[in-house]
C-alpha cells in the first residue's frame, strides 16, 4: 500500500536512490508495525507490506524514517557495506 498523497516518479536526473549515502535497514524482530516511517517519509519511498518495505530505487537516506521509530527498528548503514 501507498499513500493517496504521491507515488515516488523518475525525476530528471533519474531515480533519486542513487544519492543515497546511508540506507535504511529494518529489522523485522524489533518492528512492532506501527507505521510511523510509511507516514514520516518524506519521499513516499517505504510501502507497507507484512513489515515496511523500502523502495531502494527513490530512497534518499535522509534518516526520518529511523529517527521516527519508537524502538529503533530501523538502523541506518552506510551505502557499499
Amino acid at each position: 500500500m501507498k499513500t493517496s498523497i504521491s507515488y515516488p516518479t523518475e525525476g530528471a536526473m533519474g531515480k533519486t536512490g542513487t544519492w543515497r549515502v546511508f540506507r535504511p535497514v529494518v529489522n523485522a524482530e524489533k518492528c512492532i508495525k506501527c507505521y510511523r516511517c510509511w507516514i514520516f517519509c518524506p519521499d513516499c519511498a517505504i510501502e507497507i507490506d507484512d513489515f515496511p518495505v523500502i523502495d531502494y530505487d527513490y530512497c534518499k537516506g535522509c534518516g526520518i524514517c529511523s529517527n521516527e521509530c519508537p524502538v529503533k527498528a530501523i538502523s541506518m548503514e552506510r551505502e557499499g557495506k
